[in-house]
């Protein structure tokens, strides 16, 4: 059995012609969310100590230490960011605190408490203060740009929730998905090639073109369905919802052709690739069974970007 968390968000007078959504939707707690949550949290606790042990391990002088250590804890910090968006989308919770933003007077406690919309801001603050920290200790085009894309990316992120409300246009919620992944990114290669100007080389990697191609209108398929709608069986797109998740079938396959056409140079990202578009239809079902809360396989879609992301930046083989 579930509950709900009490988000101490009173549901306000619904917006205007939605069909009475009330201004904070709630999502249930069920077991597979608290247990996401552990592994979320022992993620997040990995790249706090991965971060330590780096610093602690590098011997390069003080401050190249720390901004080392910081680094890699931002990466991490990035990845379990993407993940908390995806469980929030999964389970329900993209409105669960409302279109207050960023914070409530007790987000902290929603968070301990569970509530995983609460713990997707909270950890974006921490990027956030841990990208400053590196600005101020190492400033680059690359720490610069990271902070910037975060600053962005947040702000985005306000406008995801008019998005599920019904009162933005879907491509802010695709936006948001794409400068989500930058942030990735762009502290993922500043770890494993340092020096390296990230925009030199994001316009130079074809792979990731295709990619963050597809991850836009992944992004715009869940803004344009709106919160709790299905996007319905179809054969001939009818609506804009079946017309942008086409749009993203294209990506996906242009994803897979692209990586086929660069082979021997991606290989696991290619497979990866192929796999997706398998999870992507076993996703598209998801959601139209249940629309509120698809469950655990948008974590698990979102899981594949983010290895396919590891996979062409590392040249896994």
């Amino acid at each position: 059995m579930g509950s709900n968390i009490d988000h101490g968000v009173t549901e306000e007078a619904a917006y205007p012609g939605l069909d009475a959504l009330p201004h904070a939707i709630e999502g249930e707690m069920t077991l597979a969310v608290r247990v996401i949550g552990w592994l979320i949290t022992g993620m997040l606790l990995a790249a706090v100590v991965a971060g330590l042990w780096q610093g602690i391990t590098g011997h390069q002088g003080l401050r190249t230490d720390v901004v080392n250590g910081l680094a890699v804890s931002e990466v991490g910090f990035a990845i379990v960011l993407i993940l908390l968006g995806s469980i929030v989308e999964g389970f329900g919770y993209g409105l669960s605190l409302g279109t207050r933003w960023p914070y409530t007077r007790n987000i902290v406690v929603l968070m301990v408490r569970g509530d995983p919309e609460a713990a997707h801001r909270m950890v974006a603050t921490l990027v956030g203060l841990v990208a400053l920290a590196l600005v101020i200790l190492s400033p680059s085009v690359s720490t610069i740009s990271g902070l910037s894309l975060i600053v962005v990316t947040a702000l985005f992120g306000m406008g995801t929730l008019y998005v599920l409300a019904g009162r933005a246009p879907a491509v802010v919620h695709g936006t948001h998905g794409l400068l989500a992944y930058g942030v990735f990114l762009i502290y993922l290669t500043g770890l494993v090639y340092p020096g390296l100007n990230f925009w030199a080389y994001l316009g130079a990697t074809g792979a990731l073109h295709a990619l963050l191609l597809a991850v836009f209108l992944g992004g715009m398929t869940t803004g344009q369905r709106g919160f709790g709608t299905a996007i319905g069986p179809f054969v001939k797109p009818q609506k804009a919802a079946q017309w942008t998740i086409a749009a993203h079938i294209s990506a996906a396959l242009l994803l897979v052709a692209t990586l086929g056409w660069m082979m021997p140079a991606y290989p696991i990202a290619f497979y990866l690739a192929v796999a997706q578009v398998a999870v992507g239809f076993l996703l598209f079902h998801a959601v139209n069974l249940k629309p509120k809360d698809p469950g655990v396989m948008v974590a698990f879609h979102q899981s594949m970007v983010l290895l396919m992301c590891l996979a062409i930046v590392l040249q896994w083989r």
